[in-house]
């Protein structure tokens, strides 16, 4: 590889937000995109994502995140919607514990439509909500570690957390291509449309059990 060519070209990759209706999805990611909350938003009609742009390791890189459209309340989230997806952000609304019993449905779904490495992040949103918490911190903890997943709590309605989030499941993107082009070379040309470039930063998969938020974590 020629680090000279590889230093002009463009990385985009899709991230997806997944989970059941009204948990707060499209409010993470325009607060996240936006800096913006809608107390009223509607349920999401139509494909939505944004692209937003972050550096990494000198490069600038972009994420391409993806809204379910309002499909999660019909249960026909479509395999399009997972096509390419290399992250993705497993999100439950810590007020309602059945947005919570539905996480196992959605990583299987995750996992079926995926072909590739994806880098997950479990979202217990609405952490400003803790007076009628319904779904304990240690309990997001401990399906995340069941699961290997990330796990965060976040309020997107006063901000907390929310870049962290997204940006944790940008980086381990990185570091999921890393290893995958260390071993194969033809890796790069299979993700022609999910361009990522390579990041070494020192990290390893011990990191993923250093990164638990909740909304005391400050």
């Amino acid at each position: 590889m020629d680090s000279d060519e590889e230093a002009g070209e463009e990385y985009l990759f899709k991230v997806v937000i997944i989970g059941d209706s009204a948990v707060g999805k499209s409010n993470l990611l325009s607060r996240y995109a936006r800096n913006e909350f809608n107390m009223n938003s509607k349920a999401t009609i139509g494909v939505e994502f944004q692209t937003q742009s972050m550096d990494i390791d000198g490069k600038e890189v972009k994420a391409q995140i993806w809204d379910t459209a309002g499909q999660e309340r019909f249960r026909a989230v479509t395999s399009a919607y997972y096509r390419g997806a290399v992250g993705g952000l497993i999100v439950y609304d810590i007020s309602r514990r059945s947005t919570f019993d539905s996480v196992g449905r959605w990583l299987d779904e995750l996992k079926t439509h995926s072909d590739t490495t994806v880098a997950k992040m479990l979202v217990g949103n609405k952490c400003d909500l803790e007076n009628i918490r319904d779904v304990s911190v240690e309990e997001g903890k401990n399906l995340a570690e069941a699961e290997g997943l990330f796990f965060m709590e976040t309020s997107a309605l006063d901000s907390t957390n929310v870049i962290m989030a997204f940006e944790i499941v940008i980086r381990e993107i990185y570091n999921n291509v890393s290893r995958k082009v260390l071993n194969s070379e033809s890796y790069k040309a299979e993700l022609s449309v999910n361009r990522v470039n390579l990041m070494s930063n020192g990290t390893d998969g011990s990191k993923k059990n250093q990164h638990y938020y909740s909304c005391c974590s400050g």
